[in-house]
């Protein structure tokens, strides 16, 4: 068995040296090589994982190989499914959308208000330095074990870090970029969907892909403390206490999924908006 071992030293030494040349390479900086650093890298913690396990006998109930872990993801793509939806769809992304549109409209009210900035402003940052697992609990209790206290606790996660992108980017403009607009005769909505609005972008895209992993966190993690039979987080504490790794981990690679994919979305749309911006050049 330890000649699995010595073969996952040897492929990941062989990985080294082919992503080394693929980087020091004359087409270093085409799409193609820089789409081949990673999948490599990525396809070589697997098979050594895979390889690795099995070496040394590793048992099931501690770290299952890859293959358990996909023949489990393939036998129960129902059940992923149905915990997909309980979790992602209604759990966090509604809670995503009623935090990010309550954040945009608070950051309005303060942007108009410097007694509301005063006030709220420490306020959600004493909020949101506050630890899912002492706040989740309490909204589970108030909201029931459905999908709605999931969304609440998610709501809570997104809405400061939101708060705060969205003020900051409102103050991006220049005082002489504002005074211009007046001198336009443009009045405060006009100066704010033609001037800070775009000006904020950067910020406020910055604030959704944030939230996009805070989303998902608070939405899992809520579960823990009350879920109906359905749910990524209901699923990965009951499978635990079945010693069923492998439906963990299969758990676990539709969550990676679903957040990779959240977080692209929003830096794709990220990209197509602010292609202006410094930050996007040369992407």
């Amino acid at each position: 068995m330890m000649g699995l071992v010595v073969l996952a030293l040897a492929l990941w030494l062989g990985a080294w040296w082919l992503n080394v040349r693929i980087a020091n390479g004359p087409r270093a900086e085409g799409q193609g090589a820089r789409l081949a650093v990673p999948v490599i890298f990525g396809l070589t913690l697997l098979i050594m994982w895979e390889l690795i396990v099995r070496g040394l006998q590793v048992p099931g109930v501690i770290l299952p190989p890859p293959s358990a872990i996909a023949a489990r993801f393939a036998a129960s793509t129902s059940i992923l499914w149905a915990d997909f939806v309980q979790t992602v769809v209604k759990g966090a992304l509604s809670g995503y959308v009623i935090g990010c549109l309550a954040a945009f409209g608070t950051a309005i009210l303060v942007d108009r208000s410097d007694f509301l900035r005063r006030g709220l402003m420490p306020v959600g940052s004493f909020v949101a330095a506050l630890p899912i697992v002492g706040t989740a609990p309490i909204l589970v209790m108030w909201y029931g074990f459905d999908w709605q206290s999931k969304a609440a606790v998610v709501v809570v996660m997104v809405f400061f870090p939101m708060l705060v992108n969205i003020t900051a980017g409102l103050q991006e403009t220049t005082q002489m970029q504002r005074d211009q607009m007046q001198t336009w005769a443009a009045g405060y909505w006009r100066g704010l969907w033609k001037l800070r609005l775009p000006a904020a972008m950067p910020f406020i895209f910055n604030g959704l892909k944030i939230s996009s992993t805070l989303a998902l966190i608070g939405a899992i993690v809520a579960e823990f403390f009350g879920s109906p039979i359905v749910g990524m987080g209901f699923r990965i504490s009951t499978s635990v206490g079945q010693l069923a790794l492998d439906m963990v981990w299969a758990e676990i690679v539709v969550a990676a999924i679903a957040g990779s994919a959240f977080y692209g979305v929003v830096a794709f749309i990220e990209r197509k908006v602010t292609f202006w911006h410094p930050s996007q050049r040369g992407l």
